[in-house]
């Protein structure tokens, strides 16, 4: 039994012997990104069976300017393995570029030498794209923290070629998960860990002794949630700009007058730029700011918490930030695409200090839900038990996939203070109607002339009643996106040509629109047919929003219309689908407008209900017996519409000839498109309703006669789809 024992245990130790240790390099390179592998370092230190651990330390880390940030993780009582002066000093863009090549030149001795199982890389800093380069290139597989998330200017790039050269992933959110995977990464390798630091800051934020640590670096009058975080970095692809946002922002604090801690630039190109700002401004002696180089994680998590806002560009005010409440002001566009909470407020851009200053104004003391986009606390087991699951025997090659991925958005200051809005423009055959039109598709203000006869008297009245326009819009607070116009006639939205006008609009015909006005106003122009932007109207605004294929018919004094199908505009090889007006559905009817016989609208147009009306008034068969209908010219189709209503016979026949020839030609549209909604504009829309569903419900196919018609409830169709090609194509746009 004993020798049974004996074997047992040397059977476990062989077994124990065979385990072998995951050999781990963790390499930082400065202040923020050892806040994110701290964690992680923790960890595995505190897994000595699982793991060895070794750290090597570059970049700014080393630079006594940037604080000597090397010493607090000397304080956290590790090892560091190695220590690589790799900043070549500068501060400027060829520098950068010597940093990373400097770095290059002696990283494969240390990798070579420490010859780790995985190295663990952070972000999206030039240090950082340096170590993956190197490790790549040494078949030393890679674990990448933070993937898959967008910002701005270069560290995009960098973070997602580091993405690319990695093997292993640790993301921090579902949406950057996504993006990995739409970058072809396998997704079996990657792991939504959430953000280490949030491990962290999620113990430690609710410390006792917050009110010592703002004590100690803002002094003993500042009260917790009265002061600012100030922590502004240069934007590498736009220096000058980022100079300039830091200027203003510099100015709108001053301006503020609130006590604020400013932490110094990281060592990108343009931070001694930056620096030279703030010390021309006065900022280290100024009696409101404390400016410093460096803060431990820990107190500055204290610091950002209990603020009453977060101003600059720094991934902890999007990030981190947002587990607290904090507010943000997030200026520039070097985030430009993070997740962010409703805690961030965007300026993106500024001409002067005001902007900001009311983005201040607006934050400054606000408390907003706590956030968890970036983690839930439980980061570090995650990434280690990933870890341990990597077989080191599987080939290095990695696999791709193309899956989708989708957007974020987020909020703007320029939203908030003006209201995104259209130019709309209505050529009609009586009138000119313009109107500035806001997203929601409220008329804000409207302008209505006469339509001048001649074509150069027409351009002039257009443009100088868009300049007024525009000169109003910037009273009533909006931002004019661009200029939409609705008019008569067969149009080549592509060009922005009218090919032929209607009778209506004489002179009007191979007329380019778009080129003048865009010209004059230095806006983008779109143009369309009436009917079409009527169909417009109602996807944007009206009964068509969220219904995926429908038809509109505008009964006005002609018949149009447009077709919405599978969510777009139909317009046809040559642009002239949904003519709906000339649909014959008589061989031997009455002539049409256009020259044919038997179209809808010589039947049921309110020129032909007119036309009716004058014949039967010329005849004296208008009035109803017993009652003074008190006609006066000239007679409309609303006088043929009142006497059959009071029992005119005559005009009774007339106006069911009209609802039959309507009914029989939208029961031809809905036999060819099959739409699910027929939605009736115009004048005499209510009139129409009620006879066209019978004739449906009467005539058309079983598998069509359910199809629902109603009214459209939009007040300015033209108007409102004049705006909607403005407004769906211009906010497009993601932060």
């Amino acid at each position: 039994m004993q020798r049974n024992r004996d074997k047992e245990r040397e059977n476990m130790e062989g077994s124990n012997q065979c385990k072998k240790k995951l050999r781990v390099c963790v390499a930082t390179c400065n202040r923020a990104d050892y806040s994110k592998l701290a964690p992680i370092m923790f960890g595995i230190k505190s897994h000595p069976d699982d793991f060895e651990l070794e750290v090597v330390v570059l970049g700014s880390h080393l630079i006594d300017d940037y604080g000597n940030t090397f010493r607090m993780i000397e304080q956290d009582d590790f090892d560091i393995g190695s220590k690589l002066h790799t900043i070549v000093r500068g501060e400027d863009e060829a520098a950068m570029v010597e940093s990373v090549g400097l770095a290059l030149v002696k990283l494969p001795d240390v990798l070579q030498r420490l010859h780790p199982d995985i190295l663990v890389v952070h972000g999206d800093r030039f240090d950082a794209l340096a170590l993956a380069t190197a490790a790549a290139l040494m078949n030393i597989r890679i674990l990448h923290v933070e993937g898959g998330e967008v910002s701005g200017t270069i560290d995009d790039s960098i973070r997602h070629a580091i993405s690319k050269l990695a093997h292993y992933h640790a993301c921090c959110t579902r949406m950057a998960e996504q993006h990995l995977i739409a970058m072809c990464e396998d997704h079996a390798r990657i792991l939504l860990a959430g953000c280490p630091s949030y491990d962290k800051l999620l113990l430690t934020h609710q410390r006792g002794d917050y009110l010592d640590i703002i004590k100690s670096w803002l002094g003993d009058n500042v009260q917790e949630g009265n002061y600012i975080v100030a922590l502004q970095h240069p934007v590498t692809t736009d220096i000058q700009h980022s100079i300039k946002i830091y200027g203003l922002m510099l100015d709108a604090l001053l301006s503020f007058d609130k006590k604020t801690l400013i932490l110094f630039p990281n060592i990108d190109a343009g931070s001694k730029e930056m620096v030279r700002v703030m010390r021309r401004k006065g900022i280290e002696q100024h009696p409101n700011f404390r400016a410093v180089k460096h803060i431990p994680f820990e107190q500055f998590i204290q610091l950002v918490c209990h603020a009453g806002c977060m101003i600059g560009n720094s991934s902890c005010g999007v990030r981190e930030a947002g587990a607290f409440g904090t507010p943000v002001i997030n200026l520039g566009t070097r985030q430009t695409g993070r997740e962010t909470g409703e805690n961030v407020l965007h300026v993106r851009d500024a001409d002067s200090h005001n902007k900001i200053f009311h983005a201040l104004e607006l934050q400054f003391g606000k408390r907003y839900p706590c956030s968890k986009i970036y983690g839930d606390g439980n980061a570090v087991p995650r990434i280690l038990k990933f870890l341990q699951s990597i077989d080191l025997d599987e080939p290095l090659q990695k696999t791709f996939c193309f899956p989708p991925v989708k957007d974020s958005i987020s909020q703007d200051i320029d939203h908030i203070l003006e209201t995104q809005s259209a130019l709309a423009i209505d050529l009609g055959g009586t009138n000119l109607r313009v109107a500035i039109i806001c997203m929601k598709g409220s008329v804000v203000k409207k302008y209505v002339q006469p339509n001048p006869r001649t074509f150069e008297d027409r351009m002039s009245l257009i443009l100088r009643m868009c300049r007024d326009a525009m000169k109003d819009a910037v009273c009533l607070n909006c931002r004019i996106l661009g200029v939409g116009v609705s008019t008569g006639g067969r149009v080549n939205p592509q060009a922005g040509v009218v090919l032929h006008s209607t009778n209506l609009i004489q002179e009007w015909s191979s007329v380019d629109l778009r080129t003048p006005i865009s010209d004059a106003l230095h806006l983008p122009v779109w143009v369309d047919n009436d009917g079409n932007c009527a169909a417009l109207a109602e996807r944007k605004f009206g009964h068509g929003k969220g219904v995926e294929n429908f038809v509109t018919v505008i009964t006005g004094t002609g018949i149009g219309g447009g077709i919405i199908h599978h969510n777009e505009l139909v317009h046809g090889s040559t642009f002239c689908a949904a003519e709906l007006g000339h649909i014959v559905v008589s061989l031997e009817g009455p002539e049409c407008s256009c020259g044919g016989h038997g179209c809808i609208e010589a039947y049921s147009s309110g020129m032909a209900l007119q036309r009716e009306a004058k014949k039967l008034h010329d005849e004296d068969l208008l009035k109803v017996e017993g009652v003074d209908m008190k006609l006066s010219e000239p007679i409309t189709a609303a006088h043929l519409i009142s006497a059959a209503r009071m029992g005119n016979s005559k005009a009774d026949a007339i106006l069911n000839k009209a609802a039959t020839a309507l009914g029989a030609g939208i029961i031809n549209i809905l036999h060819i498109v099959n739409p699910t909604l027929v939605i009736l504009s115009g004048v005499l829309a209510s009139f129409y309703q009620a006879p066209v569903q019978r004739i449906i419900s009467e005539r058309a196919l079983f598998s069509t006669k359910g199809t629902k018609v109603v009214t459209s409830d939009l007040e300015e169709p033209a108007l409102l789809g004049a705006a909607s090609m403005v407004l769906d194509y211009t906010t497009r746009r993601i932060y």
